[in-house]
């Protein structure tokens, strides 16, 4: 199951120092437009999205979890999830 964290950082660099002092590889930033929807899939390692501006909507075992800027989710590997972009959205990704 997803964790969710709210936090109040929105700033980029700040999240990408603070995923690298914690131990996160391939550290970068993802732009989606609006209406831009993944099918489900994984991913092979524990992943980590925080998001910088806009909206993302992540389906994880039926449920749906919306977020917003400052909110940060981390996930298993291999947990099956789709997503969607009802905003322009930018996120912060790493992996560990």
């Amino acid at each position: 199951m997803a964790k969710i964290l709210k936090t109040d950082i929105t700033d980029e660099n700040l999240m990408k120092k603070t995923l690298q002092e914690e131990g996160f590889f391939n550290i970068f930033t993802w732009h989606d437009r609006a209406g831009t929807k993944y099918p489900e899939h994984t991913h092979p390692h524990y992943e980590v999205r925080w998001i910088v501006d806009g909206v993302l909507v992540i389906e994880e075992n039926g449920k749906r979890i919306e977020l917003h800027p400052g909110d940060r989710m981390e996930s298993l590997p291999n947990t099956p999830h789709s997503a969607y972009c009802p905003t322009d959205v930018t996120y912060v990704c790493g992996s560990r």
